[in-house]
């Protein structure tokens, strides 16, 4: 989609979806073999509007100059205000028109960045999906340089995976889109209550569709102004009680009005996973009752249905979080009365990974410091990235020292409110540590992550991993699986070893709220609560804005049942430092 026609109804072009076109052109751009330079500005003009704290539109509203954000010049300041002002990117627009759509799509797939597609285009011809798995079945990637049989594993997975439809979205991306869509349908005269459900509401990594639903008194015109809304690309269905449109950001929303006494049983069906609405009919059915979307009845009588808590109390079971309605044993601990009490974004005490002005942030010690203490956090680590990762501009040993130093030069200005001296370390392909144990001894905590050799096969990715843990410097395992949803899939590795090691060495593991990342998975993250493994939630911010991403990492360890007591910054300062303890 390479314009997003900005529309009426109070509605407006968001950081996310400019942010989408920029990334958008880069990969078209790569794709081409474009100048890397002339890449790498596009992902990173993306990269500053995501992590923007204001919308771009409203900046430019208020007169201020976009040229002035970090790594954008004029001329991208010019692209992105077209985007937040008309909707339109015209040099995507150009691009689009000389490359297939078909090569396009191929970025869907998992395992294919533009590198690969551009090498599939050049070196066997491939334009479609069909020409990749023709290209497959005959063992025509066999020695294609940058495919080996790992990727070709991923590749062949993500074709398994590709979904008919709409593609599904960041919730990161979903959700400005579904709160501005949400507070225009607030204003609807008559309108009683209104709320999203379905994956949006459960806090999935990503999202397909949007469910609302809604209450209202008689002849409220909550279908005419939800048709109306300036966000709708088009109009698929429109009824007296169900309506369903795609927006221009491509998500297709269906708005359903139920009677009051139903809304409580619409909510319940309509945001449980399909497996979750099987367990409560079945349950419902050894009780001699019927549930479905309009309440719980016994034979025709009503019995439940205007709340969430009535309608499981009429199954015996407490409310169950949304986050937990997947079928994956949450209604048993219900009965048994064994429901986790999961961790809440008020119970963080601090962030224990983020980035300055010193390798990739963009944003001062002093910046992030301030941000922090201004959401009431007690303590922030500054894990700025260590030397090998060259394209971040890596701390070497005295620039480290640098940092350290400055860092202590603030906290002698903080009070109630501390800045932790860490780093995020490389582990080299060996194992080994991107900086010597003495200058490690002298920080506050060491963050270790792989940031290369992706494809190393799964023993040996995974013994990599257990060497670096073996180090008594480091603390914290980050973002553990390596992937990037919707652009890199997770290297081959086997967590639940990774996992017992670090519940061995007594090294925490990291869910990343990054929402590209939200590393650990939930599944990942609920095995480390059964192991007994230490946590830390974390942002992984480059920007003062990014802090926010917090509470992406809090929905991702609620929905891996996690609960305070599990994750170390959770804890006061002093705990912290103990907990942290090899």
């Amino acid at each position: 989609m390479s314009s997003i026609r900005p529309g009426a109804g109070g509605d407006s072009v968001h950081n996310a979806e400019i942010a989408v076109l920029l990334n958008r052109l880069a990969d078209l751009l790569e794709i081409e073999d474009a100048n890397p330079f002339r890449v790498r500005a596009y992902r990173n003009a993306a990269h500053v509007v995501d992590s923007l704290p204001r919308e771009a539109a409203e900046m430019l509203a208020a007169g201020e100059d976009l040229s002035e954000l970090p790594g954008i010049g004029k001329d991208l300041a010019g692209k992105i205000a077209d985007v937040a002002e008309n909707g339109r990117l015209p040099l995507l627009e150009e691009v689009e028109q000389r490359t297939p759509a078909s090569l396009a799509a191929l970025l869907q797939i998992t395992g294919l960045g533009p590198k690969r597609v551009h090498t599939l285009y050049q070196q066997l011809g491939i334009r479609t999906i069909e020409d990749l798995r023709h290209a497959l079945d005959s063992g025509q990637l066999e020695g294609l340089p940058g495919f080996g049989e790992l990727t070709e594993a991923h590749i062949r997975q993500g074709l398994a995976q590709l979904a008919p439809g709409p593609a599904r979205v960041l919730l990161a991306q979903a959700e400005p889109i579904a709160r501005d869509l949400l507070a225009y349908l607030q204003q609807t005269p008559g309108l009683t209550r209104l709320a999203a459900a379905g994956s949006f509401r459960r806090r999935k990594e990503t999202v397909g569709d949007l469910d609302l639903l809604a209450t209202c008194r008689k002849n409220a015109p909550v279908m005419e102004r939800f048709t109306a809304y300036g966000g709708v690309a088009e109009v698929l269905s429109q009824g007296s009680t169900r309506s369903t449109v795609r927006l221009r950001s491509g998500l297709q929303v269906d708005l359903r009005v139920v009677p009051p006494a139903s809304y409580g049983a619409a909510l319940v069906y309509f945001t449980g996973s399909r497996d979750h609405g099987i367990a409560l009919r079945t349950l419902a059915l050894k009780r001699g009752l019927k549930i479905n979307e309009y309440g719980v009845f016994r034979g025709e009588r009503p019995i439940a249905g205007r709340t969430e808590e009535q309608v499981y109390a009429s199954l015996g079971l407490p409310w169950i979080a949304p986050e937990l309605r997947e079928a994956s044993g949450e209604i048993e601990a219900a009965a048994a009365g064994r429901l986790p009490r999961l961790v809440q974004l008020r119970d963080i005490r601090g962030d224990l990974h983020a980035h300055t002005l010193a390798t990739d942030g963009q944003d001062s010690l002093e910046a992030m410091a301030e941000a922090a203490a201004a959401r009431g956090y007690e303590y922030l680590a500054i894990t700025d990235h260590s030397r090998r990762l060259t394209v971040a501009h890596g701390l070497d040993e005295a620039a480290l020292r640098r940092h350290m130093a400055a860092i202590d030069a603030l906290n002698s200005r903080f009070k109630g409110f501390t800045l932790l001296k860490s780093v995020e370390l490389d582990i080299l392909e060996d194992g080994r540590l991107d900086l010597p144990d003495a200058l490690l001894a002298e920080l506050d905590l060491v963050v270790a992550a792989v940031h290369s050799k992706f494809d190393l096969p799964e023993a040996r990715q995974t013994e990599r991993i257990i060497r670096a843990l073996d180090n008594p410097h480091v603390h914290i395992l980050a973002h553990p699986s390596g992937r990037l949803l919707q652009q890199r899939p997770p290297y081959a590795v086997d967590l639940e070893r990774i996992l017992r090691a670090a519940k061995e060495r007594g090294v925490a593991v990291e869910v990343n709220g990054q929402p590209p990342r939200m590393d650990l998975d939930d599944v990942h993250c609920r095995l480390a609560r059964e192991m007994g493994v230490k946590l830390v939630i974390s942002t992984d911010a480059h920007s003062t804005a990014q802090l926010d991403n917090m509470r992406f990492g809090v929905a991702q360890a609620r929905r891996g049942w996690v609960e305070a007591k599990n994750v170390l910054n959770t804890h006061s300062l002093p705990t912290l430092r103990r907990l942290l303890r090899r």
